[in-house]
């Protein structure tokens, strides 16, 4: 196996609640209005310190996506997921984005997410209108 490089972020980021792993900047969030299971998500541009799981085809509450999960390359953690591809042209602007669930990473002031136990969003993705 070959050995893992991790890029260091500076400013303000979050990171993985495990390992603690530079996951995104904060300049790069593109909306804090995404919902997954668990409750909040953040739409980011780009994201570092990641690797990719296999693609797949999910239905989320905003219609059809192509998305591959990603995973945190300190700990391999599930942190969220990357759109490949949407079915619907609204949803389009999604395409080659991340999700990082905010259940799963650390905020910049280090705080972490608490889940209300009563937070089940049947899908994934809906976006507060």
């Amino acid at each position: 196996m070959g050995r893992i490089f991790v890029i260091s972020l500076e400013g303000s980021f979050y990171s993985c609640k495990h390992c603690h792993t530079h996951l995104g900047l904060s300049k790069d969030i593109l909306s804090k209005s995404f919902h997954c299971r668990h409750g909040r998500a953040y739409l980011f541009d780009k994201v570092v310190n990641i690797t990719i799981g296999e693609q797949e085809e999910r239905m989320m509450m905003t219609g059809m996506h192509t998305v591959v999960d990603i995973f945190c390359v300190g700990c391999g953690s599930i942190v969220g997921w990357k759109y490949e591809s949407a079915y619907e042209k609204s949803q389009q602007y999604k395409e080659g984005k991340f999700i990082l669930e905010r259940f799963k990473v650390l905020g910049p002031d280090g705080s972490q997410y608490r889940v209300r136990p009563e937070v089940q969003v049947a899908g994934s993705d809906a976006e507060d209108a």
